[in-house]
């Protein structure tokens, strides 16, 4: 593997480290503004990487999409990945701040990851295509920032997706309680558990080409 590889890999997971970490924390951040110290009291408002690893989402997802593409003999994917989701008491949140509060905690990591995506195009402007005369630092923060890019775009969309145990889903299951259209809500509740498998039906198929690929060209077209 040429040292370029190295370096792009690199890139993608510390941005993906980045996207998915900060995602989970913004969640529990909003909460505590609302006075629920769920996620504080189990220290999950920490940037220590480890404490957010999920299995599944951080490991095994991410590692899959990436990697076998090259296996079939082709381009290396796109990486995307969740981290475990933060606790919270929703009950907390509504009680302080309603069901507006407890969709600003939903949409809260979306907003995260959408930020930092428009960020890092402002910085790609200021920055030139890297060449072989330039440092392999500079490469490397060049690969970091477009990386940053992609990937906060990816989770953004696909969390906007009303998937069971998902942000979107959240939201649209607070929206519903809050004009009281209770079968809304006890739909994505009840579905919850079919949630990972949805996750894993749309990666794997060509579904994702249109909820998710589609949507995610649209916006980085806008963001360039």
């Amino acid at each position: 593997m040429e040292s370029i590889d190295i370096l792009k890999i690199a890139a993608a997971v510390i941005a993906l480290a980045i996207a998915i970490i900060g995602h989970e924390i913004m969640h529990g951040w909003v909460a505590f503004m609302y006075g629920d110290t769920t996620a504080k009291n189990a220290g999950r408002l920490s940037i220590n990487p480890l404490i957010h690893v999920d299995l599944v989402g951080t490991i095994i997802v991410p590692a899959t999409m990436y990697f076998l593409p090259m296996l079939l003999g082709g381009e290396s994917g796109f990486l995307f990945g969740w981290a475990k989701p933060v606790p919270i008491n929703t009950g907390t949140v509504v009680r302080n701040g309603g069901y507006n509060a407890a969709m600003q905690v939903d949409l809260a990591g979306i907003a995260y990851n959408f930020t930092l995506a428009t960020i890092a195009s402002i910085v790609l402007v200021t920055m030139s295509q890297p060449t072989t005369a330039d440092s392999i630092v500079y490469i490397f923060a060049y690969m970091l920032v477009f990386q940053l890019l992609i990937i906060n775009v990816v989770l953004g969309v696909f969390n906007l997706l009303p998937i069971p145990q998902f942000d979107g889903a959240h939201f649209l299951m607070h929206l519903a309680l809050k004009y009281k259209v209770n079968s809304v809500a006890e739909f994505f509740y009840k579905n919850e558990r079919y949630g990972i498998i949805i996750v894993l039906i749309i990666l794997m198929t060509p579904i994702k080409d249109y909820v998710l690929l589609l949507p995610v060209q649209t916006i980085l077209l806008l963001l360039t």
